[in-house]
């Protein structure tokens, strides 16, 4: 029972170190988000984007101009992401928003 109590309190105290590539860019950006909303997002961001797009999507929160460049752009990879990412915005817009 200790071993399994001990095993417990670690793991949660760990659980900051294994967030996703969106929460901590999330937490890390200027906007000054919640915790909560940051943690909500990534949440939505393991049902709707893959590991390879969550990656990329996170580089957004720090270059907003990528973002724009990336909707922009007439590559077709890019533009199939966009559409996946659109579609993960509504939907964390209308899971975590705090408004």
């Amino acid at each position: 029972m200790r071993t399994l109590l001990l095993t417990c309190a670690v793991a949660l105290a760990a659980a900051p170190l294994y967030a996703g590539y969106i929460e901590r860019a999330c937490n890390n950006s200027q906007r000054n988000a919640e915790p909560s909303t940051c943690s909500c997002i990534q949440k939505v961001a393991d049902i709707k984007l893959s590991r390879g797009d969550q990656k990329q999507a996170a580089k957004f929160f720090a270059d907003p101009q990528l973002a724009q460049d990336t909707r922009q752009s007439d590559n077709p990879s890019k533009e199939r992401f966009w559409l996946r990412y659109k579609a993960f915005g509504v939907l964390a817009a209308e899971n975590c928003s705090t408004s």
